[in-house]
């Protein structure tokens, strides 16, 4: 007993952020949550962040911060740069793309996107719900030279934009909005979640009617007011439901399928 609380307090003393063992009331382990913060500090764009500048964004000691950076480094996960700069590591791309992979791709959805994408002259994207944001998966851009531009991997909001919306209504959200979305099976937005923009979505279903995403065209509102979003439904859902067959592993009246396609857990 007298070593373990010797042990205890040595990592404290070394440690100014304190003991890196699990939270007792959620099991959660300190020194993984730390890790992830390191990671989740770099922004969009950022290609590289001192350490200072990590410890001040994961608001840990530097010390702390820069033995979380080894250890992510010797993984792959983080670099450290000839001029002593951080930034994310080639395992941070792979697990990207084994996030993606899970979702069958490039067999399924990115196919779908570019019909989608020819039909339309817009550009086309998928979005999944992640917990109470919803991200876009996959994305195809339009031919137009003025278009709307998606970050893939960005957490956005639910209730904002055309996307989300839909994802919320085939989840069963109640409300008048989302009850006539569910009737009509689209909705349509502009300038919703972001000025200037417009969008119309659709859901995207797997097996046992399990919903799986929203399937969204997306251009500045110049180009796309509300007659021609409305006009673009039965385009939009079309493709909605071509991919709820592929996603489902039916051929109905889709075109035939290469293989059966799979999904993530």
């Amino acid at each position: 007993m007298k070593s373990n609380a010797a042990s205890a307090q040595a990592l404290e003393v070394n440690d100014p952020d304190g003991p890196e063992h699990a939270i007792p009331s959620t099991g959660s382990v300190i020194a993984v949550i730390r890790a992830m913060k390191v990671l989740d500090a770099f922004a969009l764009g950022e290609s590289h962040l001192t350490l200072a500048e990590l410890s001040r964004r994961c608001q840990l000691h530097k010390t702390t911060a820069l033995r979380i950076a080894r250890t992510l480094a010797q993984s792959g996960y983080l670099v450290q740069r000839e001029d002593g700069d951080w930034r994310l590591g080639p395992a941070t791309g792979w697990l990207g793309a084994r996030y993606q992979a899970g979702f069958d791709v490039q067999n399924v959805l990115e196919p779908a996107l570019r019909a989608l994408t020819l039909a339309s002259g817009e550009s086309a994207a998928f979005y999944v719900r992640e917990g109470n944001v919803r991200t876009c998966l996959v994305r195809v851009e339009g031919p137009q030279a003025l278009r709307h531009h998606a970050r893939m991997g960005e957490g956005l909001p639910l209730d904002k934009g055309s996307p989300g919306r839909v994802i919320l209504a085939f989840s069963g959200a109640p409300g008048e909005l989302y009850e006539a979305i569910r009737q009509r099976g689209f909705h349509w937005s502009i300038g919703e979640r972001e000025q200037g923009v417009a969008t119309i979505s659709a859901p995207v279903f797997g097996k046992h009617w399990r919903l799986l995403g929203s399937v969204c065209v997306s251009g500045p509102a110049s180009r796309l007011p509300q007659q021609k979003l409305e006009e673009m439904a039965k385009t939009v859902i079309a493709a909605a439901n071509q991919l709820s067959y592929a996603l489902a592993g039916n051929t109905g009246t889709a075109a035939p399928l290469v293989r059966e396609s799979y999904w993530h857990p």
